[in-house]
């Protein structure tokens, strides 16, 4: 139970009973005069009014955010099938660690060895029919080379006399026909090209069905299940088993939009599990879009797990380091409203006349409340704040400020 609330009660109490039956003795001892009836008709005159203060110093406060959040794996992957077979490995029960490329589910080959042997003689014999292609163009060109002799003397006897036109029509179309038998050759060596690339594509396929087989971890962690069961019978999107990663692991919480702009990508962070346990880490990612039923914003800090002491889902209260920033602790019933709704603090201003001062509410803690927005140092009115509006004059009696 906090006492201040009970004794700013009984002071106020106090201070009303003197100013409304003791007001004369009040007055008396504050050595002011009462009023005249020359001045008790003057409607600019204010009576002041009696209020406790105390000055308050700013000092620089750490402005961490405090998020509630929970513990997340950071990876989590549930293996899968990409083929069908029946298992034929032994299974490995949950909790077991996983090395990252360790087998887990391997499933019968059946045909699939005799379909790679196939596919790698058929490119055996892609590859054979290169070299006859390859002679059938050279004997394509000889013949081309030849015809062109022959064409040669048959124009030469035709101009000369010794040869009919005939004769010359007939080698030009030889070397015609020589010229196409080239082509032919030439479609047939690009054909048996691609039989390679396509057998080779074969091989390829055969192997990575062979690869499909074997199931393995994509990164090293834990297996939160059992790996499938001799005798399974897999199909295509069947899962294997589900891996999760625990070192590191993450922090999640999710911070106001009021308070994202505190928060930066590699702030020191701490956080206290509901086990008791304290960790430390790092901001690792601040989402730059806002969640739109809640308006916040993802934050993710990372933290080394290497005895797997922490579990994945753990309740944790995080606070996020941000720059320190100045502030004044005060009493939470210095607090006041002025006529807009604004809160803020009623001080002692220059000769002696009550000011409101807005506040911005940094932090509340059991000592009292961390406000900024104010000067450095300020005489702040703790007792009968509710009782002045600003320009009414004060006679302010100070305490000290509570260590």
């Amino acid at each position: 139970m906090r006492i201040m609330p009970l004794l700013t009660a009984i002071i106020v109490s106090l201070t009303l009973y003197a100013l409304v039956f003791e007001r004369e003795q009040l007055l008396a001892f504050a050595q002011v005069e009462p009023a005249t009836d020359d001045t008790q008709g003057d409607e600019d005159t204010i009576d002041p009014v009696s209020v406790v203060a105390m000055t308050s110093r700013a000092e620089t406060v750490d402005s961490a955010v405090v998020l509630r959040g929970r513990t997340e794996a950071a990876r989590q992957v549930t293996v899968a099938s990409e083929t069908s077979g029946q298992v034929i490995s032994e299974p490995i029960r949950k909790g077991a660690t996983i090395e990252e490329g360790q087998l887990m589910c391997q499933l019968d080959p059946g045909t699939r060895e005799s379909m790679l042997a196939e596919a790698r003689a058929r490119l055996t014999e892609a590859q054979g029919r290169v070299p006859e292609a390859q002679a059938a163009v050279a004997e394509a060109q000889a013949r081309v080379r030849e015809a062109e002799i022959n064409v040669n003397a048959a124009r030469q006897l035709s101009q000369d006399g010794f040869a009919s036109t005939t004769r010359l029509v007939s080698a030009e179309a030889a070397l015609e026909a020589a010229n196409a038998g080239v082509q032919r050759a030439t479609s047939q060596v690009t054909g048996a090209q691609a039989g390679i690339e396509a057998a080779q594509a074969g091989v390829a396929a055969a192997e990575k069905e062979l690869d499909r087989l074997n199931i393995t971890a994509p990164f090293s962690g834990l297996l939160e299940s059992d790996t499938a069961e001799l005798g399974t019978l897999m199909q295509p999107g069947a899962p294997c088993a589900t891996i999760i990663q625990l070192d590191p692991i993450k922090l999640v919480g999710f911070v106001p939009e009021d308070n994202v702009a505190q928060i930066a990508v590699g702030a020191q962070a701490g956080a206290r599990l509901t086990s008791g346990q304290e960790v430390v880490g790092q901001v690792s990612f601040l989402s730059r879009s806002a969640d739109e039923q809640t308006r916040t914003f993802r934050v993710e800090i990372e933290v080394p797990n290497a005895d797997f002491a922490i579990s994945d889902g753990q309740t944790a209260e995080i606070l996020v380091a941000s720059d320190g920033r100045s502030a004044h602790l005060l009493p939470a019933s210095a607090m006041t409203l002025d006529n807009d709704g604004n809160i803020g603090i009623r001080v002692v201003g220059d000769g002696n006349i009550a000011r409101f001062l807005p506040v911005g509410v940094l932090r509340d803690t059991i000592d009292g409340m961390w406000v900024t927005g104010l000067p450095e140092t300020v005489d702040v009115i703790v007792v009968g704040q509710e009782y002045v509006t600003d320009g009414v004059p004060v006679i302010p009696t100070m305490q000290e400020a509570e260590g």
